[in-house]
């Protein structure tokens, strides 16, 4: 499974190295947060990359609820908690919890049709900002502060109609983003589509903190600075790969 380069294992654990998480970040998921950087002092690892370990190592189910509740740093042991048959958790050698997953229904282990949501759903994640988040942020007037964005990864859902299917696609299918002060929900919908039809739905819940009024150049200046970080380093991955 292509996930295998972005983590190692190692005694039923497994941890993350800030180059795995960060190229998982920017190579899979198109995610140029700058919590993701390697040098980054506030570093963390992506919530997508939790999901997808833990997909890879539980399959996949007919309905499935995930809540983040902690921010992985680096090199820290983390192993599965199987709490019973629907129930498990992300967790490091105190116990301490930072994903949890709730799932019902028949399970689907085939690699492959999980390496295909996996990487369908992360590159859908990862285009929630500037692509769907910019135009929620101008609606609604209000913004994330532009000098230390911070949007936290708050849960997800996902439910198949069947789990006899080989390759979905994930689709956008709206967006919301309700504000109470200086905090906002945003919410994400999706369909995962396979032969035209639709065979499964999604929702993923992201927290935005340190609101503040909108304002046309700052957010400009923010997409701005994210696409000078993308391009920079798209060129320096294309130079070390030539």
């Amino acid at each position: 499974m292509f996930l295998s380069s972005y983590f190692s294992t190692q005694d039923h654990q497994f941890q993350f190295t800030r180059l795995q998480a960060s190229h998982f970040a920017k190579k899979v998921a198109g995610d140029f947060n700058p919590i993701h950087d390697e040098d980054n002092k506030r570093f963390c690892v992506p919530g997508d990359l939790l999901f997808a370990v833990l997909l890879s190592k539980q399959g996949i189910s007919h309905k499935m609820r995930f809540n983040f509740s902690g921010m992985v740093s680096d090199g820290v042991a983390l192993h599965i908690d199987n709490k019973c048959e629907k129930e498990a958790a992300v967790v490091d050698a105190n116990g301490k919890e930072y994903l949890h997953m709730n799932r019902e229904g028949d399970v689907n282990q085939n690699a492959e049709f999980i390496e295909h949501v996996v990487a369908n759903y992360v590159r859908f994640s990862g285009m929630n900002f500037p692509h769907i988040m910019v135009p929620l942020m101008e609606e609604k007037q209000m913004m994330i502060n532009c000098q230390r964005p911070l949007v936290i990864y708050e849960s997800m859902e996902i439910e198949f109609e069947r789990l006899d299917l080989t390759d979905p696609e994930v689709t956008f299918s709206g967006a919301t983003f309700d504000v109470e002060g200086k905090r906002g929900l945003v919410t994400l919908n999706f369909d995962f589509i396979q032969d035209g039809e639709v065979v499964g739905k999604g929702i993923k819940r992201m927290v935005a903190s340190g609101l503040k009024p909108y304002n046309q150049e700052d957010i400009d200046d923010l997409v701005n600075r994210f696409h000078e970080r993308k391009d920079a380093f798209l060129a320096q991955f294309s130079q070390a790969a030539a």
